[in-house]
């Protein structure tokens, strides 16, 4: 039985650890997971572009794919992912491509090429047209990242042109403003791939209808200073290898490979490649990270605690001050990380708002009130429920007493009630579990609602719900998966400890039971190993190192607060 001094103990242990990971200028980075998906796509990348300089990274980035394939012959997005065909056809196009490109022997590659093709066959069939459908019929409606994988599979010869739907990369050259009425919602994450991967399917497919010719001749010109400005200086859109690679290799084809955005794109792609020659599928998550151990670390902090001071500034330094190049965003926001190719979110808004609330910051916080009331939705068609209510969270850390607000926040509780499953649970966006049905996580996104309604509405069906939900989905070992009858992980364990130690009538048994687990874990030093949740865009699988970390701290500081 799990006794407050071990809870003492071991909330000092993981405390002390967080703040060994911080960087010298005294906020955190972070660790994204390796990435089957980023390795490929930048291999090709660099296979078509075809420089002598670059054929050391295609060689390496080619033996980590081999390195990483499952034994079904497939890849997943990260070495602890299972197969899936996407990653699977992107991996196979690499090999492809790298096989013609001028580089050493690998017999290994060869074998690996064989029994990927077979994975392949076997889930998508054995002819072009079959696997394009299947990849369509994977995305749906939704062409942005079913059409730039059906591109790198043609450019390796594993796809026909004519079977890859068109994109309408005329439509960039339009006023930025004009594009939710066009009806292109993606265009402002998916431009600069709207725009190479449209004109390389106009080169080697173009379009019948001569109103549609005129258009894109026209527009050409336009489209290309279009994607030229809205390049990060680092050269990484969005700084994900992924949206980068596509990029490169579709213009390569048409602009050739001094085009100025596919060497800045380049230089990107050397720039964060990893020692064993393999990809992230994003540079880092800095300001999400930081914000986060600093909340974590907020809770009732010991008198003898470190200064937080310059992490706070850091953070407060990253709000963006003028309108984002890239999605036209109103100054006031913030992204996920410092780099140029960051673009403000809500989430990452929501995270620096809470960290800054109370600690001097009263023009960034101010700023960002604005910031984040002015991207509420009017009809919530697009919402998801953990964002609402972590800007909800935020919105009452400010403190502020304004009408907007007021209404901001009973919309929001709303639209909450609203969105509750009929288990009592609700589904996260940015999040998943692997072996949960539908790989949803509704354990983490409950837990995330259930801490916005603890602070801003104490009673209620909805809440009593979301508790009962949780307690039933906790497993005999005492920690939490992403669902009901899903093995524990230490990141789904330490939300549910957040999240019920808000309601400790409730659930006093089941939090002792929690914490136990995660003392468990601390103990016998596993509690720092990542577990594959975190989704970014177009549900592609990651793992951050310091997400187990922060939120065992936040988790065993919140349980303190309640067994006390």
């Amino acid at each position: 039985m799990m006794d407050l001094a071990q809870l003492d103990d071991a909330l000092s242990a993981a405390r002390e650890y967080l703040l060994a990971q911080r960087c010298p200028e005294g906020h955190w980075e972070g660790h994204l997971a390796s990435s089957a998906l980023s390795t490929a796509t930048a291999v090709s990348a660099f296979c078509l572009a075809n420089l002598p300089d670059d054929r050391e990274h295609i060689a390496r980035g080619v033996r980590w794919l081999v390195e990483n394939q499952n034994a079904d012959g497939g890849w997943g997005d990260t070495a602890d992912s299972p197969s899936n065909l996407s990653t699977s056809l992107l991996a196979l196009s690499a090999l492809r491509l790298a096989e013609k490109a001028v580089v050493e022997s690998l017999d290994d590659a060869v074998a690996a090429q064989a029994r990927a093709d077979a994975y392949v066959t076997q889930l998508a069939g054995s002819t072009p047209g079959e696997r394009a459908e299947s990849v369509k019929a994977i995305y749906g409606e939704d062409r942005t990242f079913a059409v730039p994988i059906l591109c790198n599979c043609a450019l390796a010869g594993l796809a026909d042109w004519s079977d890859i739907p068109g994109l309408p990369y005329e439509l960039a050259a339009l006023p930025q403003g004009l594009y939710k009425a066009v009806r292109l919602q993606v265009v402002s994450y998916a431009l600069p791939a709207l725009i190479a991967v449209g004109m390389l399917l106009d080169s080697r497919h173009p379009r019948v209808n001569p109103v549609t010719r005129c258009l894109r001749r026209a527009s050409r010109t336009r489209v290309i200073e279009k994607i030229r400005s809205i390049q990060p200086e680092s050269g990484g859109f969005l700084e994900a290898a992924p949206l980068t690679a596509f990029v490169t290799m579709s213009l390569v084809p048409v602009l050739g490979a001094e085009e100025p955005v596919v060497r800045k794109a380049l230089g990107f792609l050397r720039n964060t490649v990893r020692e064993d020659g393999s990809w992230p599928i994003d540079t880092n998550l800095a300001i999400w990270v930081t914000t986060g151990a600093l909340n974590a670390l907020a809770i009732d902090p010991p008198a003898d605690g470190p200064n937080l001071a310059p992490a706070r500034r850091w953070v407060a330094r990253r709000q963006y001050g003028e309108v984002h190049p890239f999605t036209g965003a109103d100054p006031g926001g913030w992204g996920w990380t410092d780099l140029s190719g960051s673009v403000p979110d809500a989430d990452d808004t929501s995270g620096a708002l809470l960290a800054l609330a109370g600690t001097g910051h009263d023009e960034a916080l101010a700023s960002g009130v604005t910031w984040l009331l002015d991207l509420q939705n009017t009809d919530f068609d697009q919402s998801c429920p953990d964002i609402t209510a972590h800007a909800l969270r935020a919105l009452r850390a400010s403190a502020s007493t304004s009408k907007r607000v007021s209404a901001a926040t009973s919309r929001g509780i709303a639209y909450l009630h609203r969105c509750q499953q009929a288990n009592g649970s609700w589904l996260p966006l940015w999040f998943g579990n692997q072996a949960a049905p539908g790989k949803h996580n509704p354990v983490l996104g409950t837990a995330r609602v259930l801490l916005g309604l603890a602070e801003l509405e104490r009673e209620g069906e909805s809440a009593a719900k979301g508790v009962q939900y949780l307690i039933r989905a906790q497993n005999a070992d005492g920690g939490w998966g992403g669902a009901d009858q899903v093995a524990s992980s230490v990141e789904e364990t330490a939300v549910g400890v957040s999240a019920l130690s808000a309601w400790p009538a409730a659930a006093n048994p089941c939090i002792r039971d929690g914490v136990s687990y995660l003392v468990g874990r601390l103990e016998d030093g596993t509690w720092t190993q990542p577990a594959p949740i975190g989704l970014y865009f177009a549900s592609l699988w990651y793992w951050e190192r310091l997400y187990p970390v922060i939120w065992t701290v936040e988790a065993l500081a919140r349980a303190r607060r309640a067994l006390a």
